[in-house]
């Protein structure tokens, strides 16, 4: 036994060293101010690495937190880890793979449009497996996976907007065309202000999120006054056929009006619409799995 622990006790002192190692050298950077993904990452990550060494005494964590975050300064791409880096009860496994598969799915786009919450949503994903994995905070489970649902929300709703901002500006290059060469005025609707809330779906899915909960509370709360009748519009990605994305569609919409129910919304006053794979926020090929597609519509009726 005495020589066992003549053998550990080095490896210890070792480890440790690795840890406090790369943590020093990280509370020495900081950005206060910054401009890119890569400066983003760094201080998500070292918020990680932080709480874990100061607050739970987990060096474990806080050294791979630290290594990412030091690793951000020489790679242009830094992953979440893969899922099945982690060792995860096995009822957990396929959420957090769905969750991973999102993430990739828009990364790049991300890092363009969005490279704030795509730093958030990389830290707060390994912060969910990582938790999930150790499995006995459950406060700090669901933390990190709020945290990960809000910035991919936030993701999708930036992307969709650029799509959407870019289809607006093709469109008025052809008004312009079509004025010089008729000199008739053109109206769209494009120009319109429209009062909506998107609340995004994991693939196959029409649950809501707790955080999809809060958010539609805050939208119904928010503008009561100006909302008499609401349309609610269900709407997929291209994975699988017509029939039965319209159908997910519509159970999507249902879902969002059984809440308005429920939130004290008179039945009468919702309208439900399901679109399928019609009407895609970002145009993809047929049998495409696309998050910001895998959305509902929450709007004022007209």
């Amino acid at each position: 036994m005495r020589y066992i622990s003549l053998i550990l006790t080095p490896l210890l002192i070792l480890f440790l060293f690795g840890c406090s190692a790369s943590y020093k050298q990280l509370s020495n950077i900081e950005y206060r101010q910054p401009s890119n993904f890569k400066e983003h990452l760094l201080n998500e990550y070292k918020k990680r690495a932080t709480f874990e060494a100061e607050e739970m005494h987990d060096w474990n964590s806080a050294k791979l937190y630290s290594e990412k975050a030091l690793q951000s300064l020489e790679n242009e791409n830094i992953y979440p880890e893969k899922i099945s880096f982690w060792n995860l009860p096995k009822d957990k496994i396929n959420e957090l793979n769905i969750a991973f598969e999102n993430l990739m799915s828009i990364y790049n786009d991300a890092k363009i449009y969005d490279p704030y919450n795509l730093a958030r949503a990389i830290s707060s994903l390994d912060c969910w497996s990582e938790q999930q994995e150790e499995n006995w905070q459950t406060w700090d489970i669901q933390s990190c996976k709020e945290d990960f649902i809000n910035s991919m929300h936030n993701i999708y709703q930036k992307i969709s907007k650029n799509e959407t901002d870019l289809d607006r500006n093709k469109n008025k290059e052809i008004e312009v065309k079509i004025n010089e060469e008729t000199e008739v005025t053109v109206v769209t609707k494009d120009n319109k202000n429209v009062l909506r809330q998107i609340i995004y779906f994991d693939f196959d899915n029409f649950n809501l999120s707790s955080v999809s909960k809060k958010k539609i509370k805050q939208f119904v709360d928010s503008h009561k006054k100006e909302i008499n009748e609401y349309l609610i519009v269900g709407h997929t990605d291209t994975k699988g056929t017509k029939k039965y994305n319209l159908s997910l569609s519509i159970k999507r919409a249902n879902v969002v009006k059984e809440l308005l129910i429920n939130y004290g919304i008179d039945n009468n006053k919702i309208k439900i619409l399901g679109r399928g794979e019609n009407q895609l926020a970002i145009i993809t090929p047929d049998e495409t799995r696309q998050p910001a597609n895998r959305r509902v519509e929450i709007k004022k009726t007209n």
